[in-house]
């Protein structure tokens, strides 16, 4: 009987430390890490009609041309047309697409009456929406104390009502075909607190809380929501960074010497957490990405850790200063 035990002790063990080695040297949560190695590809997704939001830049840029090499016939929005059509160019150059499996859609998604108008012009134009990618957002920099609840709103109304708006305009038409999947950029910041984004955060856990439910509510319906929770990426997310002030931008640089995920490996794992239909996927480097799993599985030692290592220290690994 002590033997029995002993070898599951050891069993356990070999278990755990394997998983402690897969969290610390990986760049995204488990499963992720296993519909990698073990699960569909991209490729997979090869003929779906993609409707990504705020396409015209950062993940969702990137995110374009990974689908576009999977064969995937995308609808590219955001407000810079100029820009959507460059990234056209870069989707037919490196894609296995054709001019035609490309529409480049203006949107300002703030624009809530134009979100009945828009989606029915995909429909008209590929006769189908597959997956829809709400990208489009901005991030914020700035104390709480120093935010005014002008901030919150437009901070709420962009990351928040315009993407629930939208996703409830295409939602019809897949539960019409029986059929669909929606994904929805959320942040590592959506599992934790991030210091000085307290505006960012909360919009954040707010789409964690609204599409998780989706989801939950669409288990039995062939529609599944992906939540993707991208921790620091190199971007130009700081550029147009809401701050604690309504109407200001941050303008801020990232430092190339930053700890962050390239754009493009960013954009890979995004794509297959599609393709493997995940309910949600962390990506994100250590030492963010440990402290993911801390605040998901020990909130309060996560917090307590926290209030000792203070929040210049916090700012800094959010920041990819670690």
């Amino acid at each position: 009987m002590l033997d029995l035990l002993f070898y599951l002790f050891l069993g356990v063990l070999s278990i755990y430390a394997v998983l402690t080695v897969l969290i610390l040297f990986g760049d995204c949560d488990l499963y992720l890490q296993l519909a990698s190695k073990f699960g569909k590809k991209t490729y997979a997704l090869k003929g779906k009609v993609v409707w990504i939001t705020g396409a015209s830049s950062g993940i969702g840029e990137y995110l374009a041309y990974e689908l576009a090499k999977a064969g995937c016939r995308l609808c590219l929005s955001a407000r810079r047309e100029p820009e959507l059509d460059r990234v056209k160019k870069q989707c037919l150059l490196y894609g296995k697409v054709k001019d035609d499996d490309i529409l480049v859609l203006p949107l300002d998604v703030l624009k809530f009456d134009t979100h009945s108008s828009a989606t029915q012009k995909v429909l008209k134009y590929f006769g189908k929406i597959d997956i829809l990618v709400n990208n489009a957002g901005r991030s914020q920099r700035a104390l709480f104390e120093e935010t005014s609840v002008d901030l919150d709103r437009e901070v709420l109304e962009l990351n928040v009502l315009a993407v629930l708006s939208l996703t409830k305009q295409v939602l019809p038409h897949m539960l019409e075909r029986k059929e669909g999947h929606i994904a929805v950029m959320s942040s590592i910041a959506g599992k934790l607190s991030a210091p000085i984004s307290a505006s960012y955060t909360g919009s954040k856990h707010a789409i964690q809380g609204w599409f998780s439910t989706l989801g939950v509510e669409m288990f039995d319906r062939n529609i599944a929501v992906t939540l993707l929770c991208p921790g620091p990426v190199f971007s130009n997310i700081l550029d147009t960074a809401f701050t604690g002030q309504a109407g200001k931008e941050l303008k801020g640089k990232m430092n190339a010497s930053e700890k962050r995920m390239s754009t493009a490996r960013c954009a890979e794992l995004c794509a297959l957490a599609l393709a493997n239909r995940l309910d949600e996927a962390w990506i994100a480097l250590n030492p963010v990405l440990l402290f993911t799993y801390l605040f998901q599985y020990f909130p309060n030692l996560s917090r307590w850790m926290s209030k000792r290592m203070g929040l210049k220290m916090l700012q800094k690994i959010r920041e990819g200063g670690v």
